[in-house]
């Protein structure tokens, strides 16, 4: 199984923001898990709203974000998640202005943020209010499940609206890697809201299958001719 923390080149301490569409949870947790088991101490938590069934993979939960108690957490097995709200179905995490805070604790190695919301689609058009990215965060992983591709943009976008205006396209139109490098680089798009100095990439998901590789060679040429500052992985995540 790929290192995630080797593939985006993690220093010793980052602040990571997840946004974009499909496999942002599953990214989050796969990097806690492999951070803890490399010996160091993991936060993880949303600025926005994430499924509470998601959370059960974690069994250490912080139900504060100030930072005595979340220190006092890290000394448990495991990484952190921080839940400060919700309701039965959706757990709500932090502001990113607390996120920050924490951040500047030197205690903690790193912050793993799920900073977006893409309902379960594969793609995400943001609108200006989105994503919610702390300010300090040093690493940016926009997410696009690669199945995506062939299929109608009204169908696996979320904020269709949006989508629309970055493209001019129809919402019956079939994506092309193209048309998807379009959005995902866009500049109203999640790049707007990326910190300055932060390390940008843009994360393709779900790339199992030889036609979905190729697909995603294609939308990793498409983005390096529209944003050649932005590094393109391959993330081995289910989405």
């Amino acid at each position: 199984m790929t290192d995630l923390a080797g593939l985006l080149g993690l220093g010793d301490r980052e602040l990571i923001s997840l946004v974009g569409g499909g496999g942002k949870s599953t990214m989050l947790f796969r990097l806690g898990d492999e951070l803890t088991a490399a010996g160091k101490r993991i936060v993880l938590t949303t600025t926005t709203k994430m499924g509470r069934d998601q959370t059960t993979v974690v069994e250490t939960i912080c139900r504060s974000a100030d930072t005595r108690y979340v220190i006092e957490a890290l000394d448990k097995p495991g990484p952190v998640m921080i839940i400060t709200g919700g309701d039965d179905h959706k757990v709500t995490g932090p502001p990113p202005d607390v996120v920050d805070d924490l951040f500047k604790e030197p205690k903690i190695d790193y912050i793993v943020v799920e900073a977006d919301g893409s309902r379960g689609r594969p793609l995400k058009a943001p609108a200006a209010h989105e994503p919610v990215i702390p300010s300090l965060s040093t690493v940016v992983v926009i997410l696009v499940g690669i199945e995506a591709v062939g299929q109608p943009l009204g169908e696996v976008t979320h904020r269709i609206e949006e989508a629309v205006r970055f493209t001019g396209l129809d919402s019956n139109h079939i994506l092309t890697p193209a048309d998807c490098a379009a959005i995902l680089v866009h500049p109203e798009g999640a790049l707007r809201a990326c910190p300055a100095g932060s390390r940008v990439f843009i994360g393709l998901t779900k790339a199992n299958s030889t036609a979905d590789q190729q697909a995603a060679r294609s939308v990793t040429d498409a983005v390096g001719l529209l944003a050649p500052d932005v590094t393109v992985v391959t993330v081995p995540v289910a989405g």
